[in-house]
Parts: structure tokens; sequence; C-alpha cells
């Protein structure tokens, strides 16, 4: 029961992050907004409301690991099998994340115009990993898989990058979003089946990661570790995995006021402990995802789950967030509809007014962008029109 409950706080935590998360990307193209929501600019010291929203996603996949994993675990799946799922999934992330970056650097001089290689790019996604119901027949799904799996090879043939005058192919410049969450992943929940969920043993890998990022960040070390590389993502998955078995530890052999207490205290001293070694470490910074901007966001993270144990968990107060449900059910839908709406506006040469181009009024389309999205995610959701990898 305790972990039926656990899901509904992390769906709807998952929920609020991604409504966010559609904002704050959405507002990336509006003007003269307050600095304090928008993301800090390159090499400067400091955080601001955007930049908190993927270190807690991160956290927030964290905090799911354990209900995946540890289920698969508690049934009796092999090691192979459960590598496969591993794999599987992280592969299809960074496979996604792979070409979103691409499509940042797509030339206009590209055989394809950009707006229908980014509508078919995604199109093919939801082709290739769409949740097919059981009773679909095996050739026709397989034949749709394909077919997204050929689109995807054919934009990758005719892409085109750079200039008209250096052109380039596609290549990982970074990874992306979705990327970054698949190598986080592989990592952490490979991590999290060697050790079978041990506590003890998954805190240390954590103090092992956290020690790569600080290290990396204080010049200790000069080199990025493959697929860790700073240790900084990772290290944010992580500490979602650590505390999300340490709720039901606290629950087991206590009550919930020490649960309360506890996050309470780790919360506020993770966040304590950005500030104390931001001098030492780079400052704060998302861009270069200094452990000062790991601990602040980790210590919101764990502060910001404690309020939804209580709101959802205790309280049982999901129907509030039954509007936005489907962007914790059904969050990867969720992230690419938007991706199909840049392109068609791409297509059409589709601008929005001035006025939701600046200042509140950009803040408003943002906000109903978020809506909008979600809404699109809910029909699909209720059509069986979802994907899941």
């Amino acid at each position: 029961m305790l972990q039926q409950k656990r899901l509904l706080s992390i769906d709807i935590f998952r929920a609020v992050n991604m409504f966010f998360m559609i904002f704050v990307n959405d507002l990336s193209d509006v003007h003269r907004v307050p600095l304090w929501i928008d993301h800090v600019k390159d090499n400067v010291d400091g955080m601001h409301f955007a930049d908190t929203i993927f270190p807690i996603f991160l956290f927030i996949a964290g905090l799911s690991i354990p209900l995946a994993i540890g289920r698969r675990l508690e049934r009796g799946d092999s090691f192979l099998s459960i590598a496969s799922y591993i794999l599987l999934r992280s592969f299809a992330l960074i496979v996604m994340g792979f070409f979103h970056v691409n499509l940042e650097d797509y030339s206009t001089a590209a055989v394809i115009p950009p707006g229908i290689w980014e509508f078919l790019m995604t199109l093919s996604f939801f082709l290739i990993w769409l949740d097919y119901p059981e009773t679909l027949a095996k050739a026709k799904k397989y034949a749709l898989m394909g077919t997204g799996v050929v689109i995807l090879a054919v934009l990758a043939w005719f892409y085109k990058g750079g200039s008209a005058s250096a052109p380039t192919g596609l290549s990982p410049s970074w990874w992306g979003i979705l990327g970054i969450i698949g190598w986080a992943y592989l990592v952490c929940s490979f991590l999290y089946l060697i050790c079978r969920g041990n506590f003890i043993a998954l805190a240390i890998c954590l103090f092992v990661l956290v020690g790569i990022n600080i290290c990396y960040h204080a010049d200790v070390v000069d080199m990025d570790i493959p697929v860790i590389k700073d240790g900084s993502s990772t290290s944010l998955m992580m500490f979602g995995i650590v505390i999300s078995l340490l709720y039901p530890l606290i629950i087991s052999k206590a009550n919930y006021k020490i649960l309360w207490l506890t996050f309470a205290l780790i919360g506020l001293a993770l966040i304590a402990l950005g500030f104390i070694i931001r001098p030492y470490t780079e400052g704060i910074s998302k861009v270069h995802s200094t452990p000062s901007w790991v601990f602040i966001c980790t210590g919101i993270g764990v502060l910001l789950f404690e309020f939804f144990i209580w709101l959802i968990d205790i309280k049982g107060k999901q129907n509030w967030f039954k509007i936005i449900k489907p962007a914790g059910t059904s969050t990867l839908t969720c992230y690419l509809i938007p991706y199909f709406m840049v392109a068609i506006f791409t297509i059409l040469d589709f601008d929005y007014p001035d006025f939701f181009n600046y200042g509140a009024g950009g803040i408003f389309r943002s906000f109903a962008v978020s809506f909008i999205v979600i809404l699109i995610t809910g029909l699909l959701e209720k059509g069986r029109l979802r994907l899941k990898i």
C-alpha cells in the first residue's frame, strides 16, 4: 500500500515538474520577462527558477527507479531481462536526444525543410515507441514500427547542419535533455540492479558520484569520465534513488513525524552545503553543472517531495492536480507534443502576435501552451496513444 501511495505522490510531483518544463521551454522565446523566471546566462554565478526544472526532473526520475526496477526484482525477473529493459529504455532516450540536438544546428540549405524534418522526426518517435495495444496484430505493429525506423533513417541520410558553405552531418555536440536523462538512467539503473536495491550500497554509489562532481569542478581532476562525464546528472538521479529508498525505511521503523523532520533537515542541509562550497567549485551554474547547483536543486527537490508526500499520500488531494495529471503518467508523450507544435508553426510560418512575445503577455502564452500540451496529452492517453519505453 505504501508503494502505491508513493507512486501517486511521485506522479503528481512529476506532472507539476513537466508542466513547468513545458512552460520554461516555451518562455525561452519570450522577451522582457522577469530575470528570476528565466535561465541564468552562461558563465554567470547564479540560479533562477528555470534552472531548477531539469535537475528536479532527474531527481524525480531517480525516485521512480526503485519502484520500476524494484518490482521486477521482487517478482523474480532475471538479471538479463532487467538489464535488457534498462538498455532499451536508455537507448530510446539517447536516440531521441541525439536527433533533438542536431535539430538545433539544422541548415536551411538542407533538402528537407526544417519544419517537415522536425515533424517527421517526432512522428517516427511515436511510430517506433508507441504503446501499441495487445489486441493489435503483430504484423501491423511491426510494420508501423518499421515505418518509423525507415523515416528516421531517411531523415538521418538527408540531414544537413551548419551553413551552406560548411555543411555538417549528424553529430552529438551534446546529448540533449532526453539524452542526458538516458545516460543517467543507464548508469543509475544498472547500479540499482547490481546493488539489488541495497540502501547502504547505493548511498556509497551516491557518495562516489557526488565526489566525482566535486573533484571535477574543484580542478582536482581534469577529465570527463565516459558516460558519467562530470557526475552531475547521475548524482541528481542517484539522490532520487536514495531518498526514495529512505522513505519506506523511515516509515517502517518510525512514523511520519520523523519523516518530516528527516527530509526537512536533508533538504535544508543540501541547500546550505551548496552555498558553502560555492566559492570553491565554480559557483552556482546549470550550464556548467556545478556541485552547488546539484546540491541546491536536490535540496529543493527533497523539500518538494516531502510536500507532495504530505499533500497527496497523507491528505489525498490528488484531485487538485487532475487537470495536469497526464503530464505525470504520459510524461514522454507530453514532452514531445511541443515538437509537433513548433514543426507545424515552422511549416506554416506562423508567429504569435507581438503581445504574446513580450512580458506578461508572453508569460500568459507560455502558461497557456503548457495547459494545451497537457490537454492534448490527456486526449491521446484516453485514446491509448502514448509512448512507452
